[in-house]
């Protein structure tokens, strides 16, 4: 990419901050919050873009398909990270949410050396999880020029596969490369180019409203609550028996029983009112 386009993207433009190794800590800390503060008005702006791409997921899920992040970097990691809270908060499958980074697995803890610049990785690694048309892809990329990521997006494309992504830069290739782009202007950041700062918390809030409001459309959010929660801990379990004595009005001990034989809130609480 030349060198002045490659300036022009918004999210490489210089800090709108100065000297910050002459600051203190406090007006470091201070800096940072005020630049973070923007960030949910800027997510708030592209809310019919993220209900277009919500609403072309669902009924893929509610069909049988999987949802798909693929990125490289923190972009990536945000993806594993959002993909792997889904089995323990909703109780779906741990395939039916899947985040791919570039670089493999590794690269969630450890940089991996140009591994967004290869086109081609993204779709070998969708292959191995013999990806159709019947699921969605979603790529996130901060700057939008991410190789890996327009690769991928490119490939699905030509596969009927429907696509969606997480940018925060305006007409990036990578939006172009999505049939339901997401567009999260968040201006410069406090270091310049640290894309892990307002562009990675956008799109983490991004991705918090994709996957929540698809998993309570799919039916696994009962009133306010996760009812399909996996209980891996003792916090978990307790809340899970609390849920059951508001639902049905049985006192602790018998909804303690209930759950300890059927393992989970909404059986739990089905079978109460069976009883």
């Amino acid at each position: 990419m030349h060198n002045h386009i490659f300036m022009n993207i918004t999210t490489e433009q210089d800090s709108h901050y100065n000297d910050l190794e002459k600051l203190s800590v406090l007006d470091l800390l201070k800096g940072i919050n005020k630049e973070d503060k923007t960030v949910p008005y800027a997510v708030e702006k592209s809310i019919p873009q993220i209900e277009k791409l919500v609403n072309v997921i669902v009924p893929k899920m509610k069909a049988g398909g999987r949802l798909f992040y693929i990125g490289a970097g923190t972009s990536g990691r945000l993806g594993v990270v959002d993909a792997s809270e889904c089995p323990p908060t909703f109780g779906v499958a741990f395939d039916k949410v899947v985040g791919i980074i570039a670089g493999g697995d590794r690269a969630i803890r450890k940089a991996v050396e140009n591994a967004e610049d290869d086109a081609e990785q993204a779709w070998k690694d969708l292959l191995e999880y013999e990806i159709t048309d019947q699921d969605v892809l979603v790529g996130i990329a901060a700057s939008g020029t991410t190789p890996y990521v327009i690769g991928g997006l490119k490939k699905a494309n030509e596969m009927s596969i429907e696509t969606g992504c997480i940018v925060c830069n305006a007409g990036s290739p990578v939006a172009a490369a999505a049939k339901n782009p997401v567009e999260v202007v968040v201006g410069p950041e406090f270091v310049t180019g640290s894309t892990r700062m307002k562009s990675g918390t956008a799109q983490k809030l991004v991705l918090n409203m994709i996957t929540t409001s698809v998993m309570i459309q799919l039916g696994h959010i009962k009133g306010n609550k996760m009812f399909d929660m996996q209980l891996t801990n003792h916090k978990l379990v307790d809340r899970a028996v609390n849920m059951i004595v508001k639902e049905t009005g049985i006192d602790t001990l018998s909804a303690q029983q209930l759950l300890e034989r059927y393992g989970s809130v909404r059986k739990a609480v089905e079978n109460a009112k069976n009883n």
